[in-house]
């Protein structure tokens, strides 16, 4: 199978709208679970499309920490991997596996 047919990365900028508690898996890594709401315009069937979205982020060990730090309204730009929230829930979560900090966006 070709490494491209198994494709799943994500980059997207936003902000921090909503930020839990840094809490500890079973496990013993540091995890916290957070929103980013994204405002943004695109290009689809080429025509210009305003797009808002809110997607529930999480991210473990020292990232998690650095997140658990920030101020609600922190702009970011997270790139991670979606995966379903559980094996109970097929909602879908970005899993968050780098994050830069921007300011004055």
């Amino acid at each position: 199978m070709a490494a491209d047919t198994q494709a799943n990365r994500v980059e997207l900028s936003g902000t921090l709208a909503e930020l839990g508690p840094l809490r500890h898996t079973p496990a013993g890594l540091p995890a916290v679970e957070f929103l980013i709401r994204h405002a943004s315009e695109q290009v689809e069937a080429g025509q210009d499309r305003r797009v808002n979205a809110e997607i529930q982020a999480i991210a473990f060990d020292t990232l998690a920490r650095q997140i658990a730090a920030m101020q609600l309204g922190t702009a970011v730009k997270a790139q991670g991997f979606l995966a379903a929230k559980s094996q109970r829930s097929a909602k879908l979560v970005l899993h968050v596996t780098n994050m830069e900090f921007l300011e004055g966006v």
